[in-house]
């Protein structure tokens, strides 16, 4: 079964755009490409075992098996290692991607305590960050199992040329945007 937001994509959101932004082609309307999930561990220096736990907590949030970042050079302010595990990782795309951000938008986003939108953090190619503080705003984190408190970071990726664009069709998709 299609995803709703891929759905009302092809439905819904092309039509919009291409009447917003004058495109003469299907294929001209912005895309999401992928959203990625990442997740620093500094702690990790001291205890391996908390990237572990992080892995398993995004694998279980993506629902996609999500993958150890090391780090790339010796850092010794922080005792840090070149190859040394600090985090975790995952890409989704294709109707993994549209059910997650379903999940994101519907029930976890509305469990954040004060929640205003989402800060408008594009990066002038038409990709919007996101972070989050508490990955247990995620219905599929068992409060009661989780190690520790830890925020992420969450990518949507675009194909739009402009942050108006990528602005746009996030909106479109129902992203609360901040004002």
């Amino acid at each position: 079964m299609e995803p709703t937001l891929k759905k009302n994509y092809k439905e819904k959101v092309v039509p919009a755009l291409m009447e917003e932004f004058g495109y003469t082609n299907k294929m001209q309307v912005p895309r999401l490409e992928k959203i990625v999930l990442s997740q620093g561990v500094g702690a990790a220096v001291s205890d391996k075992k908390l990237v572990q736990y992080a892995v398993e907590e995004m694998t279980t949030i993506a629902g996609q098996m999500a993958v150890m970042t090391k780090s790339k050079k010796d850092v010794s302010n922080f005792k840090l290692r070149k190859g040394m595990p600090i985090g975790a990782r995952v890409t989704l795309r294709g109707e993994r991607m549209y059910e997650f951000m379903e999940r994101l938008f519907v029930s976890a986003l509305p469990r954040v305590r004060d929640f205003q939108g989402v800060k408008q953090g594009f990066d002038g190619r038409g990709n919007l960050t996101m972070g989050i503080k508490e990955q247990i705003i995620f219905p599929e984190i068992e409060i009661d199992k989780v190690n520790r408190i830890a925020g992420m970071d969450i990518t949507f990726v675009t194909n739009a040329n402009t942050d108006k664009e990528s602005k746009a069709l996030l909106k479109a998709f129902g992203m609360p945007l901040k004002k």
